[in-house]
C-alpha cells in the first residue's frame, strides 16, 4: 500500500507562488498516475491535477490551467505541483492521491484514487 506525506502548504500572497511536493513510499510508485484535489472550506474536494505514471501526460482542472503545472520524479518517488499567480480561491487543504493503474475512468474522478496523503493547507491573501 502506497503511502502519501505532502509537504510545502503556506501562507501567501495573491499572485505569489508556492510548490507543493508529495513524498511517496512503496514500491511501485512508477505504476501509479498521480493526482493533486483541494478541498476548501464548507465545499467539496475537487480535482486540481494529474499525472500518467511516466509523466508524458497530464491534466489540468480549467480553473488553474496556465497556472498550475504537475511534475513526478519517479527516482525520487515524488510528485510535484508548481502553483504560480495564486489567486484567494486556491486557498484550501491541497490533498496528493494515487490510484491504481488502468482504472478506466477520467482522472478527476476522485472515486478512482485509492491512497490520499493527509493534506497541507494553502491560503491565499488578497
Amino acid at each position: 500500500q502506497v503511502q502519501l506525506v505532502e509537504s510545502g502548504g503556506g501562507l501567501v500572497q495573491a499572485g505569489g507562488s508556492l510548490r507543493l511536493s508529495c513524498a511517496t513510499s512503496g514500491p511501485t510508485f512508477t505504476t501509479y498516475p498521480m493526482g493533486w484535489f483541494r478541498q476548501a472550506p464548507g465545499k467539496e474536494r475537487e480535482f486540481v491535477a494529474a499525472i500518467t505514471p511516466s509523466g508524458s501526460s497530464t491534466y489540468y482542472a480549467d480553473s488553474v490551467k496556465g497556472r498550475f503545472t504537475i511534475s513526478r520524479d519517479n527516482a525520487k518517488n515524488t510528485v510535484y505541483l508548481q502553483m504560480n499567480t495564486l489567486k484567494p480561491e486556491d486557498t484550501g487543504v491541497y490533498y496528493c492521491a494515487a490510484r491504481p493503474f488502468g482504472s478506466g475512468s477520467a482522472y478527476s474522478n476522485t472515486a478512482t484514487y485509492t491512497a490520499w496523503g493527509q493534506g497541507t493547507q494553502v491560503t491565499v491573501s488578497s
